[in-house]
Formats: C-alpha cells, sequence, structure tokens
C-alpha cells in the first residue's frame, strides 16, 4: 500500500477513515475500490463526455488517460460525467436556448460532485463551448486543487480543393437560400466540413475560451491546442493527471490561478487573437464565481491597446491546427510579453509563471498564424464595448472579418431568431437595414441563444457587408460581419431595444463607442412602458428557473440568489 500519500487526504478521509466509515467503504469496495485505493488521495475526474456532438465524444478516452496519470502518481480516480449541449447542432432552433443554460448546470454538477464525494482534488476535461468555462466556474467555486484538460479541435475539412470548417456550412445555408449553391453542392460540404471528433477548428467560442484558461494558468501550457486526433493528445492526458497529483502536493488552488492579473491576460489573448465575443460572457461570470472585480469595460479597454495578430477564422485564413504547428497558446502569450501587455508574474498550475512559459515559447520558422508586433492585422484587438440610448449597460460588437466601424439605416425588427431568419432566407432584408432581433436576452430568451444561422445568412446572400445587426442574444465565435450582441439591458426585462420599431433610425459608431435609435428618453420610455413581449412556450421547467434567476449580460449572465 501507498501511504505516503495519505496525509494528501484534506478531504476524502472524513469520507474514507476510521471505523465509523465501514460502511462508505463496504460500498466503494464492492465497485473495485481495495483498502490499497481508499488510503490514496481521491481525485475526481469530471468528464463531459456525451454522444450529441464530436466537441466531446473524445473524452472519455482522454479521460481514461487522465485516470491512468492519475494512478501512476499514487491518486485514487474517480470519474464523474456531466452533460453538454452543442451549439452548432441545436443552432437556429429552440433546443438553443439550452445552451448558455446548461453552462450553470454544469457548474452546479461538478460542484455537486466533489462537494458530496470531498475529492482531494479536481480535473476537469471540456470539449464544446459551454463545458469549458462550465468546468472552470466550478473549480472556482470549489477551490480545491484543479486543473482543466480541453480536448482538443478537429482539422479542416476538404471541399471542392481548398479547407473549410463548419462555418461555411453556415454561410453555406444563406448561399442556397440565395440560389447561389445547389442542393448537391450543400450535400457535398455537409459530409466533409467536420471530419471526426473534437471542437470546431476556427478561433470560434471553444478554442477562445480554451486559449484564455490556458493563458490564465488553469489549463498548463501548450495543452489546449494539441488537436483532437494527434498522437500527442492522449500523452497530454496522462501527465495532466500526473500534474494533479503534484499540484495536491503544492496545494495549488484555483483562487491564486484566476486573479485580476490573470483575467486581464486571459483578455489580452482574446482581443490579440480575434476571439469570439462570447469570452466577455463568460470570464465576466468567471470573475463574479472567483470574487474578482471585472466590467464589462475591461474588455474594451485592453482590446483597445491589443493588436490584433492572430489571422485565425471567422475572420482570417487559420484555423486551430495551423496554430498548433506555428507555436499554439505559448507563441501568443510571447506576442503579449513582447508587447507589454502580458502579467508576467501571474502564477500559472504548472507552478511557473506565465512570463517564464512564454520566454520558452517556439516559434516555427516562416508560420504566418501569428504576426510580428510591426505587422498587425489591425493596430486594436477584436471586439468593443459599445453604450448609448440602445445598450445603457452595453453590448459587445466584434471587429474582425470587417473593417467597417459606422452604420446608420433603418431598423427592421423581430421578435426572435426565427423570424429574423424567414425575412433573411426569403430576401425581404436590403441593403442599409438593421437587423435588431431581441427577446433572445437571458431571461428572454429564455437562454440567449446564438444568433449564428442569421448572420451566417446574411453573409451567404451577400449582404454581409450591407447591413448590421443588433440582438439581446448572443453570437457565436463563427459570426462575422458588422454585428452587436449582448445588448443591456434586453427587452425582456425593460430594455430600450423594446422601444424600436421598423423605419427607426439606428447608429453604430464604433469610434464615439456608441450605439444609439433617434428617439428622445421620452419616446423611449412611453415605448418600453407600452411593450409586451410575444408569448413564449418555452418557459417552462429549468428554462423557466434560469429566466427567474439569470442576471445581465453585462454581468456575465450567471444565475444570481440574494443573501
Amino acid at each position: 500500500m501507498n501511504d505516503t500519500l495519505s496525509h494528501l487526504k484534506h478531504n476524502s478521509a472524513a469520507l474514507t477513515d476510521g471505523p465509523e466509515r465501514a460502511a462508505a467503504r463496504a460500498y466503494l469496495k464492492g465497485i473495485g475500490y481495495d483498502d490499497e485505493a481508499l488510503a490514496k488521495p481521491i481525485i475526481g475526474v469530471a468528464s463531459t463526455w456525451i454522444e450529441t456532438m464530436p466537441c466531446n465524444f473524445h473524452l472519455r478516452a482522454l479521460a481514461a488517460k487522465v485516470k491512468e496519470g492519475i494512478r501512476a502518481a499514487g491518486g485514487t480516480p474517480m470519474e464523474l460525467n456531466t452533460i453538454a449541449i452543442s451549439d452548432g447542432i441545436t443552432m437556429g432552433t429552440s433546443g438553443m436556448k439550452t445552451s448558455l443554460v446548461s453552462r450553470e448546470v454544469i457548474a452546479d454538477s461538478i460542484e455537486l460532485v466533489t462537494r458530496g464525494h470531498l475529492f482531494d482534488a479536481v480535473v476537469a476535461l471540456s470539449g464544446c463551448d459551454k463545458t469549458i468555462p462550465g468546468t472552470v466556474m466550478a473549480l472556482a467555486r470549489l477551490d480545491v486543487p484543479a486543473v482543466m484538460l480541453y480536448g482538443g479541435s478537429i482539422p479542416p475539412g476538404r471541399f471542392q480543393g481548398h479547407d473549410v470548417t463548419i462555418q461555411d456550412v453556415f454561410e453555406a445555408i444563406g448561399a442556397h437560400a440565395a440560389g447561389r449553391m445547389s442542393d448537391e453542392e450543400l450535400h457535398e460540404l455537409e459530409n466533409v466540413a467536420s471530419p471526426g471528433a473534437g471542437a470546431c477548428g476556427g478561433q470560434f467560442t471553444a478554442n477562445t475560451m480554451a486559449m484564455a484558461y490556458e493563458i490564465m494558468g488553469i489549463s498548463p501550457i501548450a495543452s489546449s491546442m494539441v488537436p483532437a486526433q494527434h498522437k500527442g493528445k492522449a500523452q497530454v492526458a496522462f501527465e495532466i493527471g500526473e500534474l494533479i497529483i503534484d499540484i495536491l502536493r503544492r496545494d495549488l488552488r484555483p483562487s491564486r490561478l484566476i486573479t485580476r492579473k490573470s483575467l486581464e491576460n486571459a483578455i489580452a489573448a482574446v482581443a490579440m487573437s480575434g476571439g469570439s465575443t462570447n469570452a466577455v460572457l463568460h470570464l465576466l461570470a468567471l470573475a463574479r464565481e472567483a470574487g474578482v472585480d471585472l466590467s464589462i469595460d475591461d474588455f474594451d479597454r485592453i482590446s483597445a491597446q491589443t493588436p490584433l495578430l492572430c489571422d485565425l477564422k471567422p475572420g482570417g485564413r487559420y484555423v486551430a491546427v495551423d496554430l498548433f504547428e506555428a507555436g499554439g497558446v505559448p507563441l501568443v502569450a510571447s506576442r503579449l510579453r513582447e508587447a507589454g501587455l502580458l502579467h508576467e508574474d501571474a502564477i500559472t498550475v504548472t507552478g511557473r509563471t506565465i512570463g517564464e512559459h512564454a520566454a520558452e515559447a517556439v516559434e516555427a520558422e516562416g508560420q504566418e498564424v501569428v504576426l510580428p508586433l510591426d505587422r498587425p492585422l489591425k493596430p486594436s484587438g477584436g471586439l468593443a464595448i459599445l453604450r448609448g440610448n440602445l445598450a445603457p449597460e452595453g453590448c459587445v460588437v466584434k471587429l474582425v472579418g470587417h473593417e467597417r466601424r459606422h452604420h446608420s439605416g433603418p431598423a427592421r425588427v423581430f421578435e426572435g431568431e426565427e423570424a429574423a431568419m424567414e425575412a433573411v432566407t426569403h430576401g425581404r432584408i436590403e441593403p442599409g437595414d438593421v437587423v435588431i432581433i431581441r427577446n433572445e436576452g437571458p431571461a428572454g430568451g429564455p437562454g440567449m441563444r446564438e444568433m449564428l444561422a442569421v448572420t451566417a445568412a446574411i453573409n451567404g446572400a451577400g449582404l454581409g457587408d450591407k447591413v448590421a445587426l443588433l440582438t439581446d442574444g448572443r453570437f457565436s465565435g463563427a459570426t462575422h460581419g458588422f454585428m452587436g450582441g449582448h445588448v443591456a439591458p434586453e427587452a425582456f426585462r425593460g430594455g430600450p431595444i423594446a422601444a424600436v420599431q421598423d423605419g427607426d433610425l439606428v447608429t453604430i459608431d464604433v469610434d464615439a463607442r456608441r450605439i444609439d435609435v433617434d428617439l428622445d428618453d421620452e419616446e423611449i420610455a412611453a415605448r418600453v412602458a407600452a411593450y409586451r413581449p410575444p408569448p413564449n412556450p418555452d418557459r417552462t421547467g429549468v428554462l423557466a428557473k434560469y429566466a427567474a434567476l439569470v442576471g445581465s449580460a453585462s454581468q456575465g449572465a450567471v444565475t444570481l440568489v440574494e443573501g
């Protein structure tokens, strides 16, 4: 029996040790845990494996490797599973309302099992969009020694001689509706665009958040961008299993890793990489869980001083596999360090600082994925926070993949995504329009759906550089174009977006950081008072609970409990 680590059973000793715990031990012995196993620290392996999507499909195999590493290092792993919802598969349906809600359920379930079974430490495995922040939010709440392993992304598919991602399929739907793509071409594209297990390949939400958390230090350096299907991913999982025992020895807890400095590092990485606007929601939510003071305006400040250097999809040419080959997240950290934008003394889960890791980055010769500081794609980062009489609490505008910074035009107002999608696919959106989609906020949706189906259809119809879109919902990381999301307060909670009517003049001005409708305050107030959201058949069950508890998107759309 290995009793050298028994002193690390800080929590699990209360579950397994002493005569009074004989019944608990009897249960565990009945499923294969012997005295030797129960004398070791017990490590929760929190997997988000599921068979409903490619992003997390391979996590069961990675969890097995993590457990091998834990056993090799002297611990006893206990695997648990939680839910996952695919944003991409549910996109454009009522099922997508469950996606952001799942983030809270993932965090809640990992927290409950870890507290209930008194794990000494936790390894969390994530893949798709909400499993990544959901797992880390749980680790922040629990504050036991912990690490997060991202499952990695897929390679691009090949279609008619060029690389494609799932973004191309969503845009092809719009092209097909506009008569610019045949049935046969669309079918051929869908057959090849998502080749196997792993998360979407662009700098969409999954890879954005994986990069952010690696820069933050809750994932080991150089682990995230190892592709899902790469032969080295299993070894990464094994080594993380070994690492968690070392983390436990050092008693390194998430509260030392998730700090103001590390969150600012994560935001800078999002800005430099042109990452998903969903990072605003998820990092605000994590900051709240960790008790760190962070506001939506911090994203604008950091993005404004951070050059856009990563030529990644959806706005650029490359995907995560290319970033891995170019030098991975360490290369991004190195550029941040070179630019003086990295808090170098922030500690990481390895026990070393992010500055030390950045200094050791290895850049592939001739790579063009992460550009040098003297040749940025843009002088500032990939997002901006706008306020105005349409968004007093702010909204998020993505600045990647287009050069537009101003748009003024008549509003076309839709109560929900489906109505907007129907108008786009039937050619009823005109150049110059500002498409307004409301009642898609955290409470109004409920669930704050992503508008990728609509934004992709707009681009596919050839209107991407001719219209703008505003919503109290979210955007996918695959969205590109002149789009403003997270408009707050949302329509359902009396936000000014509820006042907008067809034909009202709406102006988006990035340089002025303004988003306004050409109405005076009295008219806005009168219209909001008269507004009634349409009936919502989805406001039942867990969605009703979420709608009752969820806060503003400007604060991360976290569920709130008074007292």
